[in-house]
């Protein structure tokens, strides 16, 4: 690949919807990295909701456009390891006795990566140049950590963000309740879940969590707000890249987080 490679920037649903700032912050990062960046006009939906549902022929169908969009950029780079790992995962699956397009499915999910992990496991990123005074706790996505293998790689960035301290939760890495179609089909459990991580954030007595996946963060930011917390929820890209951009707020949580349940 070359020295500067072109992006495809997979922008997601979310971030398109409702927190474009996470998408400007991927820019930033991106271009501070050497990239020369691009976001495809065709790109849609990643297909996930379908997928999840047993809709195969729909993700298929919706696969193809964003197949089709990306297959000629060196990299695709998602600020989402949801988005990212229905790529870079599950394209082929869904392909599977399909030659061609098995075939470019496992092409374009060879050069499918995560925002944070492309910055630093491809482009060699150690540090930023940002700054916020804060005391923050990250909760780990589990597409991100499951499937994309995001762990270390927040957290290394986070370190050189000046004035920010970061504090572990006990259980970073247990589901917040999202699960895309899961909190409306289950908004009790999804409930229960999400005040359980909400509860795991105010006990590292940090004023601050962050996240990979909006949809997390919505969710979360959703069930603090209704709360009445005064925690806020940032996407890790905005803190890293320095955007300027309100807290995540229940107002940007469709349907109120947890299916809008208390």
């Amino acid at each position: 690949m070359p020295d500067s490679p072109t992006v495809a920037l997979f922008v997601t649903c979310l971030v398109d919807l409702f927190r474009p700032s996470v998408g400007f912050a991927a820019v930033k990062l991106l271009e501070q990295a050497g990239c020369t960046v691009e976001a495809p006009s065709a790109q849609a939906c990643c297909g996930q909701p379908g997928y999840n549902s047993g809709d195969r022929k729909s993700a298929q169908a919706i696969a193809k456009g964003v197949i089709a969009a990306f297959e000629g950029y060196d990299y695709v780079v998602a600020p989402s390891g949801s988005c990212g790992g229905m790529i870079a995962k599950h394209y082929p699956e869904l392909f599977a006795g399909d030659p061609a397009w098995q075939a470019r499915a496992e092409a374009l999910a060879a050069k499918t990566h995560e925002l944070i992990s492309y910055l630093v496991d491809v482009r060699g990123m150690t540090a930023v140049e940002s700054r916020l005074d804060a005391v923050c706790t990250y909760h780990d996505s589990c597409s991100s950590l499951r499937e994309m293998k995001v762990k270390a790689q927040p957290r290394r960035l986070l370190q050189s963000v000046e004035g920010l301290a970061l504090r572990e939760l006990e259980t970073p890495e247990v589901c917040c309740g999202f699960g895309g179609a899961f909190c409306v089909k289950y908004p009790d459990i999804s409930n229960a879940m999400v005040a359980d991580k909400t509860a795991d954030i105010a006990q590292t007595g940090a004023d601050t969590v962050l996240a990979g996946d909006l949809g997390c963060l919505m969710n979360i930011a959703g069930k603090l707000s209704r709360d009445g917390s005064a925690i806020r929820a940032w996407h890790v890209a905005e803190v890293l890249a320095g955007v300027e951009a309100p807290p995540i707020a229940q107002a940007e949580t469709p349907g109120g987080g947890s299916g809008g349940r208390p």
